[in-house]
């Protein structure tokens, strides 16, 4: 369990994980060059609609407020995922997005590194309650997390801005801890 003194440290707190199937190394600095690829897929970049992939990549690698690791099954780099939290003991909870390249699609991989991360949040964080928001027309993540036990809260009405400049809606799911499937 994490202390008070503690909370607010999560890039720091990311220690490697392993899941079933794959393995959760935190990024480095000198994995920017990996991240910008992984967002530079076609099948990332659809959903993840940044104007320039290399400065996100940095700011990712770089934010002392999230966990971030690269995800690797089979020996490669296949994605990233992170963690965010929320440390206002009034509303403490954790957030986790995560981007699979195509190679990875497909495979079971994209649940176990959610439910990997979910696992060291609730026990290793304290967390009683996690959140994701992807895109509600992204029918294959909201799939994934409910393998895990995300349930659907409700839509975020246009709440992304896409690089055409367009909105599109979002669908809030939250998981509790006693939720979990493993």
């Amino acid at each position: 369990m994490v202390s008070g003194a503690e909370r607010g440290r999560l890039h720091e707190a990311a220690v490697p994980l392993d899941g079933r199937r794959v393995h959760l190394r935190p990024a480095m600095v000198a994995d920017v060059a990996a991240v910008t690829a992984i967002l530079d897929d076609p099948t990332v970049a659809e959903w993840w609609q940044t104007a320039d992939t290399a400065a996100d990549a940095a700011d990712l690698v770089a934010d002392d407020e999230l966990a971030l690791w690269l995800i690797v099954a089979d020996g490669s780099p296949i994605g990233i995922v992170m963690a965010s939290e929320e440390t206002d003991p009034q509303y403490r909870h954790a957030g986790i997005d995560i981007a699979i390249v195509a190679g990875g699609q497909g495979r079971g991989l994209g649940t176990d590194v959610v439910r990997t991360v979910a696992r060291w949040l609730i026990k290793a964080r304290g967390h009683h309650r996690l959140t994701i928001d992807p895109s509600a027309a992204n029918e294959r993540a909201i799939r994934t997390y409910a393998t895990v036990g995300f349930r659907p809260i409700g839509t975020l009405r246009r709440y992304e801005r896409w690089r055409d400049g367009s909105w599109h809606d979002g669908l809030l799911m939250d998981l509790l801890a006693d939720e979990l499937i493993d």
